[in-house]
């Protein structure tokens, strides 16, 4: 009799499991945990070293980063969500939408620079938006400044 008193089956009888098939399967699932481990160690030491070596906020970073983050998301969806063991379609189906969306993270990360306020990127910002936020500064625009507001507002009373 099992210590919870009840006639539920053990996992491994449910399973029909031979011990060389759980050896196959708990030997795959610790190479998967030692290769995440050896990513995350590497990002750590990678993150560590970044700001010493003025590598904090580049471009190649990053990618580096968003990189090593999709293959560990790899490892678990196939080894430990068991996606590795399904037909091709059904494999497709569900990693479609999610290359889908890390490739339009990838693309705006990458996109970001070229907007970043570098004085060398600043040429990819349209010249009217650069030219109206300069007059909105100097007080001509639409917007007036605040002090001039109030006097206005006085005016009108009157």
């Amino acid at each position: 009799m099992s210590e919870f008193h009840d006639d539920y089956p053990s996992y491994e009888h449910m399973a029909h499991h031979s011990e060389e098939e759980g050896k196959k399967t708990r030997k795959t699932l610790w190479r998967v945990f030692w290769y995440m481990l050896a990513i995350t160690i590497f990002e750590l030491i990678i993150g560590s070293m970044a700001p010493a070596q003025g590598w904090s906020g580049t471009m190649g970073l990053k990618v580096l980063f968003i990189g090593l983050t999709i293959l560990k998301a790899g490892f678990i969806v196939m080894a430990f969500m068991h996606l590795g063991h399904e037909v091709t379609f059904f494999k497709y189906v569900v990693l479609a939408p999610y290359l889908i969306f890390m490739s339009y993270t990838i693309f705006i990360v990458l996109d970001e620079g070229i907007y970043s306020g570098h004085a060398e990127n600043r040429t990819k910002v349209d010249p009217i938006l650069i030219k109206q936020q300069e007059d909105l500064k100097a007080g001509h625009g639409h917007a007036a400044p605040a002090d001039h507001g109030a006097e206005h507002a006085e005016e009108a009373h009157h």
